[in-house]
């Protein structure tokens, strides 16, 4: 797995974090003195919230970081409920079973119990363990009030992070607890000499403008940008071609031409609504894309398509669209709600 260079290059400190200089500098003054208060870390999605947090654990525990660092993901409690709980392992003792038909408890319930076990549980060899709650945005306002008590009552023991891409979903008595601290996407000024360096040590060379091509395609996220780039390499090297932006451009042009294209296609063309819905479950729930991701390449899409046809105006108001969907996103707790809004009155 090492030859995976989003883990053989995973920051395991604060110190090896790329961009965000404030607020890690920030970080690294609350915890200069080996403690640190409750965390809310806020931003776009794949902005680096996560990442630093586990830097955050390997800076203040080393070697006892896995003992010290709990992981939990608030949108597989809340939107996969029951069906997600018993897949994982560590919620078997609590359960008591597999079977989610013979679950009696509600979601919100079995949230207090886990969160309430896993607060109590002493820290290894360190004043107090990290509890990182992801998608924090995703918590109902039952789910929020009953982890601010879990926060006072274990408070000696126990740090919180909530990590969330939307603030204003946090309730004001549990952004009073802690320290907020925004991420920003990574600059390409920042990611290209980053990669650079990555492509020296792995004795590959490439081209500045390929690595600009994928600092723009990925956005400012290292991880995609880490992947994208050794995929390509390798692929390249396969075929015993230089690695160049065009390629990279290809790579993107194939993904819009899957099942993006399709939900466009039913959208537009076949003003079929029941069938884009049931092809943005897919995207959504079977491929895993995010709302953001899918806006971005149904932004390709609908590019790709005034190429074809020439109608600037509709692509142009094609656009401004999906701008207002990137708008809403950003403040909303449930994509899909937002997305089957847009194919519903996309050409409208």
């Amino acid at each position: 797995m090492k030859d995976v260079w989003t883990l053989k290059y995973r920051p395991g400190t604060l110190d090896g974090i790329l961009g965000n200089r404030q607020t890690i500098g920030t970080l690294k003054s609350l915890t200069a003195f080996g403690s640190m208060p409750h965390l809310i870390l806020f931003g776009p999605e794949n902005s680096g919230k996560m990442t630093t947090a586990l830097a955050l654990a390997g800076s203040l525990y080393e070697k006892d970081a896995e003992l010290n660092f709990t992981y939990f993901n608030a949108s597989d409690f809340f939107e996969q409920g029951k069906n997600y709980l018993v897949r994982d392992p560590r919620f078997y003792r609590i359960l008591g079973t597999d079977d989610p038909r013979k679950i009696q408890k509600s979601v919100i319930s079995i949230f207090k119990d886990i969160v309430n076990e896993y607060a109590a549980i002493a820290p290894m060899n360190a004043d107090y363990k990290i509890i990182c709650i992801d998608a924090a945005e995703a918590l109902t306002m039952e789910a929020q009030q009953a982890l601010r008590r879990i926060m006072e009552k274990y408070s000696k023991t126990c740090r919180f992070i909530l990590s969330s891409k939307s603030i204003s979903k946090i309730i004001p008595p549990l952004r009073s607890r802690g320290v907020t601290l925004f991420f920003s996407p990574v600059t390409p000024e920042e990611l290209i000499p980053f990669l650079q360096d990555i492509v020296q040590k792995e004795g590959f060379t490439v081209s500045d403008d390929v690595l600009t091509e994928i600092a723009q395609r990925t956005r400012g996220n290292v991880s995609d940008a880490l992947e994208l780039l050794q995929t390509s390499l390798l692929e390249a090297r396969e075929i015993g071609t230089p690695l160049t932006a065009g390629m990279i451009q290809m790579q993107f042009l194939l993904e819009v031409e899957d099942g993006v294209t399709e939900l466009f296609n039913e959208t537009v063309y076949g003003k079929n609504f029941k069938a884009a819905r049931e092809k943005l479950d897919t995207l959504l729930i079977d491929d895993g894309l995010t709302g953001g991701e899918i806006l971005e390449r149904l932004q390709q899409a609908v590019l790709t398509d005034e190429k074809k046809t020439g109608d600037e105006a509709k692509a142009a108001r094609r656009l401004i669209k999906i701008a207002e969907c990137d708008k809403m996103l950003t403040a909303a707790s449930n994509d899909r709600i937002q997305l089957e809004n847009l194919i519903a009155n996309f050409e409208k």
